[in-house]
């Protein structure tokens, strides 16, 4: 008699765990204007369902401007901005940038570098569309193909809110630490992510829910050499992870 109520009592809990009511919880409140952007229709036939697909991989919204994903530990939002939206400072002349297609994007294009002395890429994102009180962190997604002119040359990584806290950070892109040059030795270089790109941490800020402007900005304008085989994914914008 005892086990079968334990096993009703199982049952309730299992037919609970897997409720929409429950899994709507987790989902963030806004998340049917969300998923309404994607070009690709999102049906799943549970809340449980649509958050692990959120959580497991991006969805494409904003005509291609931004993905969009969950963090599946807390839910929290996830944005990336496109090359295509950020200001990258003669990004639209062949000459020294160009638009390509790479089969370990989620985007459609990405920029690549061809050759540039003034490297500017500037991003903005709308905090009201992050988690509230929540602290972010924004990451440079790129990779480096035959790439030259960044083995020396450190470069200046910033996040400001609008009106509110800001950092700036001198880093190095290259990833490659083999014999450092002395202006870039025992400066913070970039970590590869499981999706064949790699990523470096511009800047972290707390998003207090109220309606400001994250700017986030790379430039190496100062050393006058010419730099190539930059390829840029995009800015993603995620929790901070902590330690």
């Amino acid at each position: 008699m005892e086990f079968q109520g334990f096993s009703v009592v199982s049952k309730i809990f299992r037919s609970a765990a897997e409720s929409d009511a429950v899994w709507k919880r987790f989902l963030p409140s806004d998340y049917h204007s969300i998923i309404s952007q994607s070009p690709s229709p999102l049906n799943y036939p549970s809340k449980k369902e649509l958050y692990l697909a959120l959580s497991d991989r991006p969805i494409i919204i904003d005509q291609g401007k931004k993905s969009f994903q969950l963090e599946k530990k807390s839910g929290k939002k996830c944005y990336m901005l496109a090359a295509r939206v950020l200001s990258i400072i003669w990004g639209d002349t062949e000459q020294y940038w160009n638009w390509t297609t790479d089969t370990n994007s989620r985007f459609p294009e990405v920029a690549e570098l061809r050759d540039v002395c003034w490297l500017e890429i500037r991003g903005v994102l709308n905090t009201l569309v992050l988690s509230p009180n929540t602290q972010y962190a924004a990451y440079l997604v790129f990779k480096m193909i035959d790439a030259r002119g960044f083995h020396n040359r450190p470069v200046e990584l910033s996040v400001n809110v609008f009106g509110g806290h800001g950092s700036t950070k001198i880093v190095c892109l290259d990833p490659n630490e083999e014999l450092p040059h002395r202006r870039v030795e025992g400066l913070q270089r970039p970590n590869a992510r499981s999706d064949g790109w790699l990523e470096i941490e511009m800047g972290e800020f707390f998003n207090t829910g109220l309606d400001d402007e994250v700017q986030m900005s790379v430039v190496e304008t100062k050393g006058g050499n010419w730099k190539s085989g930059l390829f840029i994914e995009g800015i993603e914008v995620k929790p901070k992870e902590e330690n």
